[in-house]
This record gives C-alpha cells, sequence and structure tokens, in this order.
C-alpha cells in the first residue's frame, strides 16, 4: 500500500487554529489603523469584536485584509536574531543581580528590562517574568547560576531567544525563538546548573508590547506635541 496516497493532506495555514498571541498581532494592527486615521471607532470596534470570536488565522486575516501592516507582515521577512550578542551592546558588568540564597527572588509585572542581569539561586528559587516588561535595549543578556536551585526565565511569545550554557548533575533548557519582527527584542540567556535548572521559555498567549520601532514612534509623537 502507499501511504503518501493516503496520508491526510497538512492544513494550509488559513486553516490553522488561531493563537491568542495571533489574536493579539491582528489588535495590535487595528489599533495602529485607527491611530492612523484609516479606520474609524465604530469599524475598530466592530473588527475587534470579530478578532475576539475569530477561530482559525484565516479568519483572523479578514479584518486585516485592506490595511498595509498586514501586507508589510507578509512581504518582510525579518532576519534571523545573532547567535551572541552585537560587539559593544552590553555592558561587562550586571546592571542588576537577582539573588537568591535560601529564599526566592521575583521580577514580574510591568518592569524596565535591564541589558545585563545576573541570577544567582544557591538553595532557592529565582523567578525572572519578561512577559510585561518594558524593553528599552533590543538585546538582553541574562546570566543565570544555579546551585541546588533553580532559575526561570519567562519571555513573550514575539521575541527572540538564544541560549548558552550547560549544566552538573543539572538541566540547562532554553527553548529558542525567532520573532516575525526585525525589531523585536533579542534575549540571551547564558549561564550553568550546578544541581539545580535553569529554563528559559516562552509564556503563551504573552506579547510584548514594546517594540523598539513603537517606542520610537510614541516618543516622536510627544515630542512633536511639545515643538
Amino acid at each position: 500500500m502507499d501511504l503518501q496516497k493516503h496520508a491526510p493532506a497538512a492544513p494550509r495555514t488559513s486553516e490553522l487554529r488561531a493563537s491568542d498571541a495571533d489574536r493579539d498581532r491582528v489588535a495590535d494592527m487595528l489599533r495602529e489603523a485607527l491611530a492612523e486615521g484609516r479606520l474609524t471607532a465604530d469599524e475598530h470596534a466592530e473588527r475587534v469584536e470579530g478578532v475576539l470570536a475569530a477561530k482559525t488565522v484565516g479568519e483572523l486575516d479578514v479584518f486585516v485584509r485592506d490595511l498595509p501592516a498586514a501586507h508589510r507582515a507578509r512581504d518582510t521577512t525579518a532576519p534571523a536574531a545573532p547567535h551572541r550578542p552585537t560587539a559593544g551592546a552590553i555592558p561587562a558588568e550586571p546592571d542588576e543581580n537577582v539573588v537568591a540564597v535560601f529564599s526566592s527572588a521575583v521580577r514580574k509585572g510591568r518592569w524596565r528590562a535591564n541589558r545585563r542581569i545576573h541570577a544567582y539561586a544557591v538553595f532557592g528559587s529565582v523567578e525572572i517574568d519578561l512577559s510585561e516588561a518594558v524593553f528599552e535595549y533590543q538585546q538582553v543578556v541574562i546570566k543565570a547560576f544555579s546551585v541546588f536551585g533553580s532559575v526561570d526565565v519567562r519571555v513573550p511569545e514575539n521575541v527572540s531567544v538564544r541560549g548558552a550554557g550547560g549544566s552538573v548533575l543539572g538541566s540547562f533548557e532554553v527553548h529558542t525563538l525567532d520573532s516575525s519582527e526585525a525589531d523585536a527584542p533579542v534575549i540571551y540567556v547564558d549561564g550553568w546548573a550546578v544541581l539545580g535548572s535553569v529554563e528559559a521559555r516562552p509564556k503563551r498567549g504573552k506579547v510584548v508590547a514594546d517594540i523598539l520601532d513603537r517606542v520610537h514612534r510614541r516618543v516622536e509623537k510627544g515630542l512633536r506635541k511639545h515643538l
């Protein structure tokens, strides 16, 4: 029997089930269109309601088909993020230390991500949650050291993630990500785990709202208002 003839065809992209990240991406395009005057308030509200009810990627595309942002996203392929930080982009010394010795330390919520963060977990646990963080820099390095402890790093789904490290009788696991946005932040998670664990992975449904080009546009708008 020729199994290839009877194998089910792979679903087209438009038929795939939409994720929360997909809905957030389309909703962001609609917000920009409203701010640019391409949509009225009523049109924006109607489309957002449809986005929330959409089940597939194809249903989402309908609401942004006539917007330039949707075509830019299709026509532009973001280059892969570099495997290591750009020379001179990251300071040699940490901007922030997160330390847990026989205790726990947490960084989460709306906070500013520094360029270099060192995390130390010794018989303790460190949680670094970047899913709602403000990224003022495109490249961020997290140096994680775990000895009989754990360091957990959570990132939004629309950033790039790279990792380099290892473990001794422990685990070092970094889930590599490639963002579709050229200016998306890149998080580098490096370090070692000795009889402990270091893990970095995306937080499902979370997307960072502070991609650098958007921040720059808001700053420019604010400056124009005061000129």
